[in-house]
């Protein structure tokens, strides 16, 4: 597929680095030549410097024949312009554009090719915000995913020493919960993958993912690990974006404060929250931060746009009490730095973003894909189509279907009902499949799976 996107910043730059590592034909297009080298040198892609909404720019990236636009640009003007430069010049057949600017995304009606021609609206802080709101919904889990509009939930928890299924095998987790169904999708242990089975023996400290239906997750949360506290009290480091959108989501069920540096935010985030109680300062402020109980509060949250200040506050919270700290992380190199010592969890706004983009670049009926482990895995909802002779997977039980390696199907989602894999189930045409890649080189292969043979048409 010939790609072009519009951006080298993290989320253009995490982008171009996946799908170029998936033989697809990629242009990077930005202003700043630095940026354009790094990645030049480190990919294998073409690179063009100038604006990216410019006709004369677009056509130089290959826009006369490019399959895709991608404009992640920090600019919303230049990406909605960009796309109607695609669409009226080029005829693009699909164009995705970052927007942060709520004003915008409030009014869908601007984007249709009557107006502005965007295929498909992307919003980092959005997207970020759910993925936290979500985490604190789930008090214990590490990452939480939606599958099929949230009939069915992958969930990854750290198992804990003397928790019920530690030393014990997989196949137990049946006698344990006769009347939960549940898939352990994938184990990583001290950072490694291991393909679970009947007879794997779940260790302390393992990284367990499993799928379950929306209403079961609790009661198999509970199975792998103590069940932390329902939360209440949340602080915010940061009143931007992301932090003014997660208070308006959960002031209504939270006690909910936030740390803002500047004076003016500040006024502005009081004037627009309803019950959140807004304060001027800094999170690295020792007094302040005990002044204001923070060892009270039972998760803090680091949201500015500062990696070192976020790493730094949630370090003096966690000293200071706080039960749980979440940090937002914007290079990919501190994650794996922080995560799992004094910091609970960290979080890539880069690698929770690249999994909307990505679903609507993957080949086939591939409806969602979502990056686990910090990029290392993947989960992919993808649709069933055809019949048996016209598709690989379709009336087949899922053990005479030749998956990828490293690959396993957790469950299928068929109209309202959640059935987990086992090896005896049958997919049917129109069934959702939720598959977890940990070895991403095969994800082609886990693509032409679900391509439809010219038979069934």
């Amino acid at each position: 597929m010939k790609i072009i996107i519009l951006g080298a910043g993290q989320v253009g730059g995490t982008l171009a680095e996946h799908l170029a590592s998936e033989a697809n034909d990629i242009t990077v297009v930005d202003t700043d030549g630095d940026r354009l080298r790094d990645l030049g040198d480190r990919l294998d892609i073409r690179t063009v410097q100038g604006r990216g909404s410019l006709p004369t720019v677009l056509r130089q990236a290959g826009a006369d024949d490019a399959d895709m636009l991608i404009a992640v640009t920090n600019s919303d003007e230049t990406n909605m312009v960009a796309c109607q430069v695609a669409y009226t010049l080029f005829h693009t057949p699909t164009k995705i554009a970052r927007v942060r600017e709520s004003a915008y995304l409030t009014r869908e009606e601007l984007f249709d090719n009557d107006h502005i021609p965007v295929d498909v609206l992307i919003s980092p802080e959005q997207v970020v915000t759910n993925y936290i709101k979500r985490l604190i919904e789930h008090p214990g889990a590490l990452q939480v995913i939606d599958f099929a509009g949230g009939k069915a939930q992958l969930m990854a928890v750290k198992a804990y020493y003397g928790g019920p299924l530690v030393g014990q095998q997989l196949r137990q987790i049946r006698a344990h919960m006769p009347n939960v169904d549940t898939r352990v999708a994938a184990i990583f242990r001290r950072d490694r993958p291991i393909t679970p089975r009947g007879d794997t023996v779940i260790e302390a400290d393992d990284e367990v993912f499993f799928i379950a239906a929306k209403k079961d997750i609790r009661a198999v949360m509970g199975e792998l690990r103590r069940l932390d506290e329902t939360n209440k009290r949340v602080v915010i480091a940061g009143g931007g974006q992301i932090g003014e959108r997660l208070a308006e989501a959960i002031e209504s069920r939270y006690q909910v404060k936030i740390i803002e540096m500047s004076q003016a935010r500040c006024r502005y985030l009081s004037d627009t929250l309803e019950s959140t109680v807004v304060l001027q300062g800094s999170a690295s402020d020792k007094d302040l931060m005990l002044e204001e109980n923070i060892a009270d509060a039972d998760i803090f949250l680091a949201l500015t746009n500062d990696d070192e200040a976020n790493i730094m506050s949630s370090l003096l919270a966690k000293r200071l009490g706080a039960r749980k700290v979440m940090t937002i992380i914007n290079n990919p190199a501190y994650v794996d730095l922080v995560q799992g010592g004094e910091i609970d969890i960290a979080i890539s706004p880069q690698l929770a973003t690249i999994g909307t983009l990505l679903a609507h670049v993957r080949r086939g009926d591939i409806v969602s894909v979502h990056s686990l482990r910090r990029g290392a895995a993947e989960a992919i909802e993808a649709v069933a189509h055809g019949d048996a002779k016209s598709s690989k997977v379709v009336g087949k039980a899922i053990e005479h279907i030749t998956l990828p390696p490293g690959t396993t199907i957790g469950a299928i989602i068929r109209d309202e009902h959640v059935l987990i894999a086992h090896d005896d189930t049958v997919i049917e045409s129109g069934d959702h499949v939720i598959l977890f890649v940990v070895d991403k080189k095969h994800i082609r292969d886990v693509e032409k799976l679900f391509h439809v043979g010219l038979s069934f048409f």
